[in-house]
């Protein structure tokens, strides 16, 4: 029996859906009120058979800061999917990252030995590898380095990296997957499929960095298959390409039917923007989109190496460039109203 825990995140109910494709029983957990309505546009994005699969889904509320409810959902549980997450890079919401992405972790590590499941795979995020210094592609050898720039985002997640390393060295069965950007549809409005709905309004701006992506699906179907093979005890970073931002952000806005950006943004010019983004936000109390920890995200040209995942499962991956294309036309069918007044 698989717990995924996170299970209406981008990740999580895409692991939902390929296990129970794989005919696997899964329970699947929640907040209380948790809307459930993106999972089956998910789930019917996919497959024809969406209501049938979301059916099969025993799904139970959890709150990830609770260590005794997560021992209670793990009854006759044998493999553990831990998806839950905050991402914001907001400094004013630290609390909240330490809470559900460090302590929230440490909860499921402890949880699992007490427990003595067999199998636990955790989500963290490439921004946990970090090393300023590095020149080559970075891979899973390449440890954390602090700079300064780091956001409590990667910070909480680094953290949570470790009590996962801490599991490992008390005889926990676990392994990490380090995802790029993860492209998804459905998601407008949470995470990194916000780009979506961004470059939708015509966006003229792009930065000379790049980055990595990945598709949810393989993030999902490479997760699955390191637990079905017991790659347990190591990291993977999964991405399937390093893109630059003008590149990816003209090939999504293209396929949104919008004008490719034209603008280059330097660092001064986003430093400033930070600026007068930090007082603005005093006033109107809303989340903070730019930080310090954003503006050395966007002008980074470091890459990454996607070998160690390739060479462990043969795995090949969906081109990126492919799936802007479903993303956006599904995006398009969704929003006819965005699509018209473009």
């Amino acid at each position: 029996m698989n717990l995924v825990i996170g299970a209406t995140g981008i990740v999580g109910s895409h692991v939902v859906l390929n296990l129970l494709r794989n005919n696997e029983a899964v329970v699947a957990t929640k907040r209380t009120n948790s809307n459930l309505n993106r999972v089956k546009e998910l789930f019917a994005f996919y497959t024809k058979d969406s209501e049938k699969l979301f059916k099969q889904i025993k799904w139970i509320d959890l709150d990830i800061r609770d260590l005794f409810s997560i021992e209670d959902s793990l009854h006759g549980i044998e493999t553990v999917y831990h998806c839950a997450g905050f991402v914001s890079f907001d400094h004013r919401l630290a609390t909240r990252l330490k809470e559900i992405n460090e302590v929230g972790t440490r909860n499921v590590v402890n949880a699992c030995l007490q427990k003595k499941i067999k199998t636990l795979c955790y989500v963290s995020s490439i921004a946990t590898i970090n090393n300023s210094d590095y020149t080559l592609p970075i891979t899973e050898e390449v440890f954390w380095k602090r700079s300064g720039n780091e956001s409590d985002y990667a910070i909480s997640k680094y953290n949570a990296e470790r009590e996962v390393w801490r599991g490992i060295e008390e005889g926990l069965n676990a392994v990490i997957v380090n995802p790029g950007v993860i492209l998804s549809p459905v998601f407008w409005n949470q995470s990194s499929a916000r780009i979506v709905e961004y470059c939708s309004k015509g966006n003229k701006y792009y930065t000379k960095g790049l980055a990595a992506y990945i598709t949810a699906s393989d993030v999902a179907n490479i997760m699955i298959q390191l637990v079905q093979k017991q790659k347990t005890g190591q990291r993977f970073i999964l991405l399937e390409n390093n893109y630059s931002f003008q590149d990816f952000l003209s090939t999504m806005q293209e396929n949104l039917k919008t004008k490719s950006p034209s603008i280059s943004v330097s660092k001064r010019l986003l430093i400033f923007a930070q600026i007068i983004e930090s007082i603005l936000c005093l006033f109107t109390r809303n989340e903070r989109k730019l930080s310090k920890a954003v503006v050395s995200s966007l002008v980074n040209s470091q890459s990454y190496s996607n070998q160690k995942i390739k060479s462990v499962l043969q795995y090949e991956f969906q081109p990126t460039k492919a799936a802007i294309v479903e993303i956006c036309r599904y995006y398009l069918y969704s929003n006819p109203l965005t699509h018209s007044s473009n």
